[in-house]
């Protein structure tokens, strides 16, 4: 909706990246330095216009953005930063489903390693 002008949409996502902006700049107050700033999950996979609005003023910390990088598909990593730019940025594509299956076959293993205890707790 942003994008076709809703003035409720627009300010939410100004919002939202500012936030975003707010948050590098602390961690870069508290760390030091950045060495990389990632964008990942559906918006940093595939919201180029999100990332570069993420990025736009931070090119005092180094953070820069490349507009025909980001404009690529994100396949597994994708580095977005300008040439010789001091931190990297990068879009990357998560494995959401695939966390999630092996998460459910280590809790699957657990509950059968705990019945096969338990059984042998009670024959005793």
């Amino acid at each position: 909706m942003a994008n076709r002008g809703e003035p409720l949409a627009q300010l939410a996502l100004e919002l939202y990246c500012y936030r975003i902006k707010k948050y590098i700049g602390a961690y870069f107050a508290v760390l030091g330095r950045v060495d990389a700033v990632v964008f990942t999950g559906g918006i940093g996979e595939n919201a180029a216009s999100i990332r570069k609005q993420c990025c736009q003023g931070l090119e005092g910390l180094g953070i820069t953005v490349d507009d025909g990088k980001n404009e690529r598909a994100c396949a597994e990593v994708l580095e977005i930063q300008r040439d010789g730019a001091h931190v990297k940025v990068l879009a990357v594509r998560t494995k959401e489903e695939r966390e999630i299956a092996e998460q459910t076959v280590a809790a699957l293993l657990r509950a059968r390693e705990s019945e096969g205890k338990g059984a042998t707790n009670r024959g005793k």
